[in-house]
């Protein structure tokens, strides 16, 4: 298992075009092997005295926080996976994601700890 996470400064008003963009993503994720992808909009997020996930992205009023996740057989399923991603003409006529993607979180991590899967 090898899991991608992001977290993601989205406009309020961006919001169902986000959810869109996300169902569309997924569908192509999984077309190239990922295994699950959960996209989670913000409940509770409260702000932090040092750091939390506002500042992180640097979100504006008017922005909510999505915090998502996808899990991977493993790492060079996903590297394999994104060089064939980026070869795929779908990549191009997908469009510019419905938020600042240069404030977004991206990071993935090999499991140290798993409770509750099989």
């Amino acid at each position: 298992m090898y899991v991608c996470g992001l977290v993601i400064p989205v406009p309020e008003d961006k919001l169902e075009a986000y959810r869109a963009w996300a169902q569309n993503s997924a569908a192509f994720f999984r077309e190239y092997g990922c295994l699950e992808i959960v996209e989670c909009l913000e409940d509770f997020v409260p702000d932090g005295v040092h750091t939390d996930f506002r500042k992180a992205v640097a979100a504006a009023a008017g922005e909510k926080i999505v915090f998502s996740w996808q899990i991977w057989p493993d790492k060079e399923s996903l590297n394999i996976a994104e060089e064939k991603m980026h070869q795929d003409p779908r990549m191009e006529s997908a469009g510019n994601p419905p938020f600042d993607a240069k404030r977004l979180i991206l990071g993935c991590f090999s499991p140290i700890v798993v409770s509750g899967r099989d």
